[in-house]
C-alpha cells in the first residue's frame, strides 16, 4: 500500500521579476583592475643595447611618474672610465718619478739634485721593504727595528740641519724623510750582496759596508745641500750625521 506525499509546486523567477527573499542569485566575481600594457613589449632599461635605450626615451620616467635628470645634466657630458686618472696617480705613486730618483743614486759622483726636489715616500717605502725583504731571507726579522731608525735618523738629519743653518734653512721632515729613504739603496745593495758572503768572512763584510755607507752618505750629504739652503758651509757636520745613519743600518745587515 502506498502513501502519497504532497509536493509543494516549484516557481521559477522570471527574466524581468524581482526574485523572492527566499530565493538565492549566483554571483560571478569582479574582474581584477589591470593596468594597459604598452604598445611595444622591450623594456628600455632593462635592454642591452644602451644606445637604442637612450634614443626612445631622452628622459626616462622615474617610478612615480617623474622624470629622472641624466649624468650629462649634471656634468655637461658622458661620465667615463677613460676620463679618469689611473689609479698610481690618484695614490700618489708614480714609478717613472722613483726610478730617476733611485737611477740618481746609483752614482754617488753625479747625482741629479732637481728630481729630488718633489719629495715623495713611495720610493722610501719601497726601499725599506727591500730592505726587509733580504734581511728576513737572511734570517733576521727586523721589520719593526728598521722602520723605528728610519723615523729616528729622519727626525735627526732634521733637527741638526736646521740647528746649523738657523734662520736660513728650510729643510722640512717630509722631504728629510725622502732623502734619508732614496739614499738607503746602498745598503740595500749591501744587504743583497751579504747573502753570498759567508759570516766567516769578517774583514771582507766589513770592507763591503764600509764601501757602502761611504756611498750613501755622500749622496744624502750632497742632496741635503743642495736642496737645502744654509747647508754649504755645514757640508762636513752633514755628512757626519748621514754617516752615523748609514753606519747603524750597516751593522743590521752585517752582525
Amino acid at each position: 500500500m502506498t502513501k502519497d506525499f504532497a509536493v509543494p509546486p516549484v516557481v521559477f523567477p522570471s527574466g524581468g521579476s524581482s526574485a523572492g527573499p527566499n530565493v538565492q542569485q549566483r554571483r560571478f566575481p569582479a574582474t581584477p583592475f589591470q593596468p594597459p600594457r604598452p604598445s611595444s613589449s622591450a623594456i628600455p632599461f632593462m635592454s642591452f643595447d644602451i644606445g637604442s635605450a637612450a634614443a626612445s626615451s631622452a628622459t626616462p620616467a622615474g617610478p612615480f611618474g617623474g622624470t629622472i635628470a641624466s649624468s650629462s645634466s649634471f656634468g655637461g657630458g658622458s661620465a667615463s672610465f677613460e676620463d679618469e686618472e689611473p689609479l698610481l696617480d690618484e695614490l700618489g705613486i708614480h714609478p717613472d718619478q722613483i726610478w730617476k730618483k733611485t737611477r740618481s743614486i746609483l752614482n754617488p759622483f753625479r747625482i741629479n739634485q732637481t728630481v729630488h726636489k718633489d719629495s715623495d715616500l713611495s720610493g722610501p717605502i719601497f726601499l725599506y721593504l727591500s730592505l726587509c725583504l733580504f734581511q728576513l731571507l737572511a734570517g733576521k726579522i727586523q721589520f719593526g727595528v728598521i722602520l723605528g731608525w728610519i723615523v729616528v735618523s729622519s727626525i735627526f738629519l732634521y733637527v741638526v740641519f736646521n740647528m746649523l743653518a738657523g734662520r736660513n734653512g728650510n729643510l722640512n721632515l717630509h722631504t728629510c724623510t725622502s732623502l734619508v729613504g732614496y739614499c738607503l739603496l746602498p745598503v740595500v745593495v749591501l744587504s743583497a750582496v751579504s747573502l753570498f758572503v759567508p759570516q766567516g768572512a769578517g774583514p771582507v763584510r766589513f770592507v763591503l759596508a764600509a764601501v757602502f755607507v761611504l756611498w750613501s752618505t755622500r749622496a744624502c750629504s750632497t742632496l741635503v745641500v743642495s736642496l737645502a739652503d744654509g747647508g754649504e758651509e755645514h757640508r762636513g757636520l752633514i755628512a757626519y750625521a748621514c754617516f752615523l745613519i748609514y753606519t747603524l743600518f750597516s751593522l743590521l745587515v752585517i752582525f
